[in-house]
């Protein structure tokens, strides 16, 4: 007999249409109705870099455990593009199940015999009730969807109630995606066997989550740290964070007795010119920032030199995509981490934030201004796509509104007409961090020449060799400094002692929290470290020293995170094992899983049975 899948509330279901064609609302709407009845649910949009006609997929992650991440495999198939039949079959599981459009009859050669094929005349369906070529289309996929809703046995109710409120006000809209959808559930009742070995039941695990984009989460972060300007140039896949703090602004910073706008958000004619407004609106006291992309960035790295030697707070978030060149715009990947961090030429070091899902997005793009202003120096929010444009589901956004924003080590026009010395290059308290004016402050204190070129303690042109040591000397202790302000790791100790370590952040973390819960019931037990700042913090250092081996898990194919810690830290390299993952799409938790099983393997043959005394059996 013929293996099934089966499972409750834990499945992979996979989409594959074409671009343009309209799905992408009704698979997200299918994916809402999930969260809905209370279920977590992961979904991911997979699409091309042009308008339409190319392959595009969407992939749906239902975990009653909560899982985030791609686990890896399709359970299900909805094959709705000829063009991918062949790979998307091939993408199902033994006992998967794969849907598709049966108008056209397909040979049996198209199938695999370790499957069960569903097939349903969608386009046949349409085109009786449909007169209208495009409405024959964007309908279709409603009907999938009722389909599914029968097959899956998600509540029709919810699916109304969604586009209720997708079409509030739009009655006769309304209508007819209700039609569509049940044309779909009333075939599917009549001539389909239901429900699946895969399905929905409710459930109540969603609790107070919410669901929102990263590039979202970052722009209202950026309202809530006090960023009263934005200055950009769209690419993707940032563009969306300009734009929705642009909303959010029309929102909350207009003033409602005078109607003023308490912001200012320019479309600049290039990335350079957007990196130059943000670097003069910070030098003149304004919480400033900008959103792009890799190739934004290589076109920033000079102003960003500037910023840094003239020591000018500027924030960047930088939504990575598939490098390098114009690389794969719409694809994801970790892969900026490098030359974010050394921006620019010289010896040049930046602060980069790695948050993990949006709710750190939200945190870190207010803490980044914050640290900005504090440390005098750009700051870089690295996102990407996976996080940025695909929705997740997670803690809601808290704000304590008593909390002040930290604008770091400003002189005031009182301290300067008291006499209080002011270098602005100088390091008088000891941590690297030199006291700034902002223009105007007094009418003849205070004031001193912004340069890219070498100087003294006090900003006046040199080219003396001990003023430049000084001055980069002191540039290197504030970027220690600044290890002791970004946010700090995140242990997760494994389950027993153990000599094995593992560094992870940014979107790797959602597929390592399932990964990290299978091996540990294969009994392999590591101890996790979850980075969340570069610099690094003393206890990343710690971390590694105490474990044999310690796996470095990214997204990119030159082991950027791994050159850093060795850079760095000055670790050993042998300690550190690369665990890499850069085609385009997420990293999962059955590649994180095979990858570390395998070299954990080696480990043991190498080392064979008998362990070091004192320490327990590598695993």
């Amino acid at each position: 007999m013929k293996k099934r899948i089966e499972a409750v509330n834990d499945f992979v279901i996979k989409f594959a249409n074409v671009n343009g064609s309209g799905s992408a609302s009704a698979n997200e709407l299918f994916a809402k109705a999930i969260l809905r009845m209370g279920v977590p649910v992961s979904p991911r949009n997979i699409f091309p870099s042009n308008i339409q006609g190319l392959p595009t997929w969407y992939e749906a992650r239902v975990s009653d455990k909560g899982y985030q991440g791609r686990r890896g495999g399709v359970d299900m198939m909805v094959a709705m593009n000829p063009q991918t039949w062949e790979a998307d079959v091939a993408e199902l599981e033994p006992g998967g199940y794969l849907f598709y459009d049966s108008t056209r009859p397909l040979p049996a050669s198209s199938f695999r015999d370790d499957i069960h094929v569903i097939g349903m005349p969608l386009t046949e369906i349409c085109n009786a009730v449909y007169s209208d070529p495009r409405q024959r289309q964007l309908f279709k996929n409603i009907v999938y969807v009722g389909a599914l809703s029968v097959l899956l046995e998600i509540e029709p109710e919810v699916l109304e109630k969604l586009f209720g409120e997708q079409y509030k006000g739009k009655e006769k809209l309304l209508a007819s995606n209700v039609q569509a959808l049940h044309l779909g559930r009333d075939f599917a009742s009549e001539h389909l066997q239901a429900p699946l070995g895969i399905r929905v039941q409710r459930r109540d695990r969603v609790g107070s989550r919410i669901f929102v984009d990263g590039n979202s989460a970052a722009a209202l972060g950026c309202v809530y740290g006090g960023a009263t300007v934005a200055a950009w140039y769209p690419i993707t896949p940032s563009s969306s964070v300009a734009e929705a703090f642009q909303s959010y602004c029309a929102k909350y910073r207009v003033d409602p007795a005078t109607g003023r706008h308490n912001y200012a958000v320019v479309q600049a004619e290039d990335e350079i010119a957007s990196i130059g407004m943000v670097v003069g609106a910070g030098w003149n006291g304004a919480r400033a920032f900008t959103a792009t992309s890799g190739p934004g960035v290589s076109l920033m790295t000079e102003f960003l030199g500037l910023a840094y030697f003239a020591e000018i707070p500027v924030t960047i978030i930088n939504v990575q995509r598939g490098g390098p060149s114009t690389g794969m715009p719409t694809r994801t990947q970790q892969a900026d981490l490098i030359s974010c961090a050394y921006a620019s030429h010289g010896d040049t070091k930046h602060v980069l934030l790695l948050p993990e899902d949006p709710h750190e997005c939200f945190e870190h793009a207010a803490a980044a201004l914050d640290l900005a202003d504090r440390l005098q120096t750009p700051v870089f929010v690295m996102t990407d796509l996976d996080i940025g444009m695909n929705q997740r589901l997670c803690e809601p956004f808290a704000w304590d509104d008593s909390r002040s924003y930290d604008r770091g080590k400003v002189m005031t026009a009182e301290e300067l007409e008291a006499g209080k010395d002011f270098g602005r290059y100088k390091d008088v308290d000891g941590d690297g961090i030199p006291w700034r004016t902002l223009p105007g402050t007094h009418p003849s204190k205070g004031s001193y020449f912004t340069r890219g070129t070498t100087r003294n303690a006090y900003a006046q042109y040199s080219e003396r060799g001990p003023d430049y040591i000084y001055n980069v000397q002191r540039l290197l202790k504030k970027f220690e400094t600044a290890a002791t302000l970004v946010p700090q790791p995140v242990l997760r100790p494994a389950a027993r002692p153990t000599r094995l370590g593992v560094i992870y952040f940014g979107s790797t973390s959602p597929a390592m929290n399932e990964a990290l819960d299978v091996l540990t019931e294969a009994g392999i037990h590591i101890d996790a470290l979850r980075l969340r700042a570069f610099p690094f913090p003393a206890s990343v250092a710690q971390f590694i020293a105490g474990h044999d081996k310690v796996f470095v898990v990214e997204q990119n194919r030159d082991a950027q995170m791994h050159c850093l810690l060795v850079n760095e830290l000055d670790v050993d390299p042998a300690r550190l094992v690369r665990v890499l993952h850069y085609d385009g799409t997420p990293i999962t938790a059955r590649f994180i899983t095979g990858d570390i099983t395998q070299q954990v393997q080696q480990v043991q043959a190498g080392a064979g049975t008998s362990q070091p005394q004192g320490k327990e059996r590598v695993s």
